[in-house]
């Protein structure tokens, strides 16, 4: 195969320190803007402490804010996931990313919780971004690198969530410094950070990245199978989608619950400060950096071994040892014990989101964008639920975490009981997008 050829061909291997060629300047610059969605998507929950006061939140109506900033991004991650099949990964993103900015720059006009809640419900479609950015990698990376590439791509884009809870309330105390704002304003202007980000990662989302590494949607002709109509369908009425949505909201549909409330339950149950809550919110985000990326390596060696279902297996595994993690958590005694069931808990959590996603691009081959937004909705659907859990007036922080491992190592003993059957050949299911 020739050089031209082959630069238009997915890449077999991943070399994250190679920028060269539209494979990985859009790798990069994919999970580089999801990193900034999930800062943005996250960044006012380290502040939350600092909003209750100020617009006098109860419990429940925290609970309800929480299940609002995750309940957008189940429909927007329908809707983006159909349009990556249909206009291509890089207008949708672009799209997203002009839209999802406003309600981030804006939410420090809320002076209520009706507002604040509507603010917190429009700011969770850039949630939507994960959808895109497992598309566009899927486009680009053959399947044998796969799975890894899609974890490593939604791992560091998940950091965001981690990051933004270790570096916003330290935004929020430098406009306090610099005297532009008092401390209980501080929390509407650091919102404006994360605003101005995602408008200029749209501007460079759009003029460097292409829908596949042979050119843009408009520019090249299609493959039929995939130019056909009712992509959403087809996978919504394929089981194996649903099983994977379920798998993913469990694990994924967890995380995000944690970026939410994790600062919250480290002031309120172990009295720790702002600042230092924040901080230990933030070690659960961080471990993305390599933990999501470690799920989709193992899987994809356990696929190449034991095939899809070595892939299953080990994803049910996860989800069991993720529960135990999260009940180890929540009957912690001490705050440094906490923390370690919490390091633990993690690890295998993070792991099944790469596990996850390592197994969709083989689902469905007519259907990837449409199956990844399904089953990212289906992350969303599970935090949204578990949300109802952290509303409750009669159910403390510290129960709701032991109901959700208990519920988590449920959903990992009914995954090792199914089994995945594929309907397509495996070896060609993200080539024939990307190759079309």
């Amino acid at each position: 195969m020739d050089a031209s050829l082959a630069a238009q061909q997915p890449l077999n291997r991943l070399n994250i320190f190679a920028t060269k060629g539209v494979q990985m300047r859009t790798f990069h610059l994919t999970w580089l803007t999801f990193f900034f969605c999930f800062f943005g998507w996250f960044g006012i929950a380290p502040l939350m402490p600092l909003v209750r006061e100020q617009l006098h939140l109860d419990k429940g109506q925290i609970g309800n804010i929480v299940i609002a900033s995750v309940s957008a991004t189940i429909l927007a991650r329908l809707i983006m996931g159909k349009l990556c099949d249909t206009i291509g990964p890089r207008l949708a993103y672009t799209i997203l990313l002009g839209v999802g900015a406003i309600p981030v720059l804006t939410i420090g006009l809320s002076n209520s919780y009706e507002s604040f809640l509507l603010f917190r419900l429009a700011i969770g479609i850039i949630g939507a971004s994960f959808v895109i950015t497992q598309f566009h990698t899927s486009m680009m990376f053959a399947p044998n690198v796969v799975g890894t590439a899609n974890a490593v791509a939604g791992g560091w884009g998940n950091l965001g969530g981690g990051i933004a809870n270790m570096v916003m309330p330290l935004v929020a105390a430098g406009f306090v410094s610099l005297g532009y704002v008092d401390k209980a304003n501080s929390w509407r202007l650091a919102m404006v950070v994360p605003g101005v980000i995602l408008l200029l990662m749209a501007a460079l989302y759009y003029k460097y990245t292409q829908d596949t590494p042979r050119g843009n949607y408009a520019d090249i002709q299609r493959n039929a199978a995939v130019k056909s109509q009712g992509t959403f369908m087809v996978a919504l009425r394929d089981y194996r989608t649903w099983i994977l949505g379920l798998a993913y909201g469990a694990c994924f549909g967890i995380e995000i619950t944690i970026d939410n409330v994790a600062a919250v339950y480290f002031v309120d149950h172990f009295g720790a400060t702002l600042v230092a809550a924040g901080m230990l919110a933030g070690i659960f985000g961080f471990m993305n950096i390599f933990a999501r990326g470690l799920g989709g390596v193992v899987s994809d060696r356990a696929g190449r071994a034991y095939g899809i279902q070595g892939k299953w297996m080990l994803l049910g595994g996860l989800l069991l040892l993720e529960g135990a993690g999260i009940a180890a958590f929540a009957l912690a005694p001490s705050l440094p014990l906490a923390i370690a069931a919490m390091l633990v808990f993690a690890l295998f959590l993070k792991m099944a989101n790469g596990c996850t996603y390592s197994i969709v691009p083989f689902v469905n081959t007519k259907a990837i964008g449409s199956v990844s937004g399904i089953v990212g909705a289906g992350g969303n659907l599970g935090a949204m639920l578990v949300g109802f859990l952290f509303k409750s007036a009669t159910i403390s922080y510290t129960t709701a975490f032991l109901y959700i491992g208990v519920g988590v190592a449920v959903v990992g003993g009914l995954v090792l009981l199914l089994r995945l059957v594929l309907k397509e050949a495996t070896e060609t299911a993200p080539m024939a997008l990307a190759g079309a």
